[in-house]
């Protein structure tokens, strides 16, 4: 039985993670029975973080045995796809990828009507949209998330996920939703989620591009990775400061600057890759950045604000 201070508890890990006071539930005891399709490692954190909040969950995988934990904590296992979905109104899917979540979901269309699918599978947005087509067509509603944290943060204050879609299926599920990390909504689009997806990676990425050449560089001679590292962070945390900054120069497209302008990044830039070079090294993660500050300069907006870079990745009209 559900005790008071329990209740109090869930109440109060909420709106930790939400920013809001969580409404009074229809009966203390009820809790949302959740679906939970996938158990990589991330369905494995999804259904225990259900499970850890008193969900009566549901599981599915194709390889039944992953579920044996999760079983043993107290979660149903599913023996087909269908039958899962059929289990409760709210369904988890985190698979492999679109194509992988699509195979499955195929023969559970019959029972599809009236259900909130929420697709945790990394997508790209046509994906997404084909997918949230076929949903509604089926007769359930359809959301997009697009998670950002490692299996082992979900549940916590450290992660979040961004979701789009069906906005009703997604408010009607939201306290579901925020036990998973914190939530926010960026578009009824089922394909914007996974655009913020990518850019996010697209910026982590590019930083990683930026380490290993630093990495490179110092083993050169032969300075450790770990002392350059020690440089590193502090630099790259000040840099990320100017990052808004840049936001707002692309969002109105004004790139005026008196102070970090895109002739003076070229030279700067094209002078590290030269004593790159001569150490012997490759220069192919920085070479294309180097090729856009050219670029620009080359239409003559050497004077302009370094974020003026990106208007060289658009398609010229």
């Amino acid at each position: 039985m559900t005790t008071t201070g329990q209740t109090a508890q869930t109440a109060g890990r909420t709106a930790q993670l939400t920013g809001r006071t969580e409404q009074p539930e229809q009966s203390a005891e009820f809790k949302q029975p959740v679906t939970v399709i996938g158990l990589g490692n991330l369905g494995l954190a999804l259904a225990d973080a259900f499970l850890a909040q008193g969900h009566p969950t549901t599981v599915w995988n194709r390889t039944p045995a992953k579920a044996d934990g999760l079983v043993a904590r107290g979660a149903v296992l599913a023996a087909t796809p269908a039958e899962a979905v059929a289990a409760s109104e709210l369904v988890i899917v985190a698979v492999l990828d679109q194509a992988t979540a699509h195979d499955i979901l195929l023969p559970t269309a019959a029972a599809l009507s009236g259900r909130t699918l929420v697709n945790l599978t990394s997508s790209t947005p046509q994906p997404a949209r084909e997918l949230a087509a076929w949903a509604a067509e089926q007769g359930a509603a359809y959301v997009v998330g697009a998670v950002y944290a490692v299996p082992q943060t979900i549940g916590t204050p450290e992660a979040f996920v961004l979701y789009s879609g069906d906005q009703n299926a997604f408010e009607t599920h939201r306290d579901q939703l925020d036990l998973l990390g914190a939530s926010g909504f960026v578009g009824t689009d089922a394909g914007v989620a996974p655009v913020y997806d990518m850019a996010v990676l697209s910026g982590m990425y590019g930083m990683f591009a930026g380490f290993f050449q630093a990495m490179a560089l110092g083993r050169s001679e032969r300075i450790r990775a770990a002392d350059v590292t020690d440089r590193l962070v502090p630099w790259l945390k000040a840099a990320a400061d100017a990052l808004p900054g840049f936001a707002r120069e692309i969002d109105s497209g004004d790139y005026a600057t008196v102070t970090s302008s895109l002739g003076m990044n070229a030279v700067g830039l094209r002078n590290i890759l030269s004593a790159t070079e001569s150490q012997g090294l490759g220069t192919a993660l920085l070479s294309p950045l180097q090729a856009l500050f050219d670029d620009q300069v080359a239409q003559g907006h050497g004077t302009a604000s370094l974020s003026r870079a990106v208007e060289s990745l658009h398609p010229r009209s």
